[in-house]
């Protein structure tokens, strides 16, 4: 399947020039939510494993560094076969990695400036806001910097916080990582449509309607 989503990327002729496809609306959505899914799960299994003990070796700044380079290496390569063009992988990882890194830095100083769940809506408008703004500075397609956020926004918030109360319900381990289960999925899902969307745009739109 990634093999399939990767060729609905290529740079193809049509009478005379040439044109970046975007990959279709749902492939992007399955392909998003299904491999930042499971990037986040991992990400969260060593926060249930190994929480303490990070905190201990690296600090409160180094475990969030390190939970941030683990996203962002893993996302990448997931989220990396929606791409071609410009940023097809491994070059995708510097576009990914400046817009992850930008999400991180908005929500966490956010969350730690404001706390408790006024700390985490903020920091989902916040983050996602840059990271759509990243992405689309770097498709070339500014003007929907905010239509890009708008969808970040939704799909992160839906995700993070049925995830915060699948974790509060049931608590340990297991609700860690269905957090990270429910989180990877929503988030994905609106990375899924990001990359869609601001290749549709560059493209001229030509593909914006096939699903």
């Amino acid at each position: 399947m990634a093999a399939h989503v990767a060729s609905e990327t290529e740079v193809t002729a049509t009478a005379g020039t040439t044109h970046q496809t975007a990959p279709r609306l749902g492939r992007s959505l399955l392909v998003g939510a299904v491999g930042f899914g499971l990037t986040s799960l991992c990400v969260f299994a060593t926060v249930a494993l190994a929480e303490r003990w990070m905190y201990a070796r690296l600090g409160l700044g180094g475990a969030y560094l390190a939970w941030t380079a683990l996203f962002i290496l893993l996302g990448g390569g997931a989220l990396g076969t929606l791409t071609g063009g410009r940023w097809r992988l491994p070059k995708f990882y510097l576009l990914f990695g400046a817009a992850f890194f930008a999400y991180a830095v908005g929500w966490v100083g956010s969350y730690f400036a404001l706390r408790g769940a006024a700390g985490e809506w903020v920091g989902s408008l916040v983050g996602t806001l840059l990271m759509g703004t990243v992405f689309a500075v770097g498709f070339g397609a500014a003007r929907t910097a905010l239509k890009l956020s708008a969808v970040l926004f939704a799909a992160n918030s839906v995700g993070y916080f049925i995830g915060s109360a699948l974790n509060d319900s049931l608590g340990g381990r297991a609700g860690m990582l269905l957090w990270g289960a429910a989180y990877g999925l929503g988030l994905g899902a609106g990375l899924g449509a990001v990359l869609h969307f601001a290749q549709s745009r560059r493209a001229g739109g030509s593909t914006a309607g096939r699903v």
